[in-house]
């Protein structure tokens, strides 16, 4: 899903349209909230801007939708991918140390990884997602998000059985995989867990007294998720923050925090990193990974620095411009929907405003809309043709002969085979796993599952209508 973020994402800031400049940011980004944010569905949001070290924030909505609670500017989100920056600098700050190695093999530092496929993954393939792990197989981790208890150093334990998808330093895929082992190399070399490092060496030298990491505990000052519900948003149930996920996805900060710690990745002096090693996060870390860096995006074309978050039920957004030290950060309490409620335009949206950016015009999301509108009415087709069947049986049981059998049997195997493939190699189609779809866009998986099992019920019952004992019974 990263992958396809990240592909919007750049189509979205690159596409020119007219310049509505003329408006101060503020004034323009305030209107565009007005509009935007129901359309969203969205419960709250706040954001902030950096402007040469300088930093606005502004905060909307509430924290849980019908509740009393509002967004504040100081509220804490968890940040989902954005994350993976931080994990960064602290890997970062470990070489700056002489304590790790870019180009030295994962195999030297953790034992687990030692006389295995993956141990030869070096550090700097882990940063720059060319370690060969698949988009399918970093997501794997969402599916154990249950298992609040599992430490960082149990999750890569498992993830050193796996086998890298493809060969070490020969293609870029996004994976969460990757920080995860950065996370705990984190944890070996300085003798620290990952939460006390990030945040000793991290959040408190720069000032975000109002972040932390995720270390399993529940926190009732967070934003609360929403997760798209048939056009609309529910709010997930509070539970624990999930621990052994927090370097690909478990810093939880306020908007105000993110700003600062963009304006010190952007202010070109020696503090927390090198002002060196900083510029090197902002350029391709290889040569397989031309549009990412040590734990950001690049584009090119417009000298934008960013990454986005998508965790269940909250979405965010960071982006910088170095060159010129103004840098935005968005973060929203839903997630989006497909083709209705989706936050993507409202997060992008603000942040070309913030930097000045061309703004996009909207493209009505129209064929998004028309997939959901026609998985929803598909199981409702099948129902259907289930009332058809029952009230046309006399029909069915007319059929005879091999073109009679043929069209009988057909349906089944056709709608048993989709089933299977809908099942079992959902992930390999749309590079997503099943189970970590019903995370993110619940009713979009349940119309898709209930179209698979209402396919096969339809099928079978016209050969149950045809075949079974109920042909003497209900005709008398």
């Amino acid at each position: 899903m990263a992958k396809l973020f990240f592909l919007l994402l750049l189509l979205t800031l690159s596409v020119t349209a007219a310049d509505a400049r003329a408006e101060t940011p503020d004034r323009a980004i305030q209107a565009f909230i007005g509009s935007e944010m129901p359309a969203s569905g969205a419960p709250g949001l706040a954001y902030a801007i950096v402007d040469d070290g300088r930093i606005t924030v502004r905060a909307y909505g509430h924290v849980v939708k019908g509740g009393e609670r509002k967004v504040a500017p100081d509220t804490p989100f968890l940040l989902g991918s954005i994350s993976k920056s931080f994990t960064a600098v602290a890997v970062l700050q470990l070489v700056e140390a002489g304590r790790v190695g870019l180009d030295t093999e994962i195999g030297q530092y953790l034992h687990q990884f030692a006389d295995r496929p993956s141990g030869r993954i070096t550090v700097r393939q882990l940063l720059s997602h060319t370690s060969g792990f698949s988009t399918v197989q970093g997501n794997a981790g969402h599916q154990d998000d249950s298992r609040t208890t599992d430490t960082l150093k149990q999750r890569v334990d498992r993830i050193a059985q796996w086998v890298p998808a493809t060969t070490p330093g020969t293609r870029w895929e996004y994976s969460n995989a990757n920080y995860l082992i950065l996370g705990r190399l984190v944890e070996v070399v300085s003798g620290e867990g990952y939460a006390r490092y990030v945040e000793d060496h991290i959040l408190k030298p720069i000032g975000m007294t109002d972040s932390f990491v995720s270390d399993g505990r529940v926190h009732a000052g967070m934003a609360r998720g929403h997760e798209p519900w048939f056009v609309t948003k529910r709010a997930l149930p509070r539970h624990a923050t999930v621990q052994a996920m927090a370097p690909a996805g478990g810093v939880v900060a306020s908007a105000g925090d993110v700003a600062r710690y963009l304006a010190v990745l952007m202010n070109g002096r020696d503090d927390i990193l090198s002002a060196k090693i900083k510029a090197a996060m902002f350029r391709p870390a290889t040569v397989q990974s031309p549009y990412y860096g040590f734990g950001w995006f690049l584009d090119p074309q417009d000298g934008t620095v960013f990454h986005t978050g998508t965790s269940p039920g909250v979405e965010t957004l960071a982006v910088m411009i170095p060159a010129r030290k103004k840098g935005v950060v968005v973060l929203v309490n839903a997630s989006s929907g497909i083709g209705f409620g989706e936050t993507l335009p409202l997060r992008n949206g603000i942040a070309v405003r913030a930097l000045g950016l061309p703004i996009p015009q909207p493209d009505g999301r129209w064929f998004q809309k028309f997939l959901f509108v026609a998985m929803a009415l598909l199981p409702v087709i099948f129902v259907a043709c289930m009332v058809w069947a029952w009230f046309h049986r006399r029909e069915l049981r007319a059929k005879s002969g091999a073109f009679g059998r043929f069209s009988l049997w057909f349906p089944l195997i056709i709608t048993l085979g989709m089933t299977v493939l809908f099942y079992w190699y959902f992930d390999r189609f749309f590079g997503v796993s099943l189970a970590t779809l019903r995370l993110y866009q619940p009713d979009f998986a349940m119309v898709l599952e209930a179209s698979a099992m209402t396919g096969v019920l339809w099928a079978a019952l016209r050969l149950v209508l045809a075949y079974g004992d109920i042909r003497g019974r209900s005709d008398r």
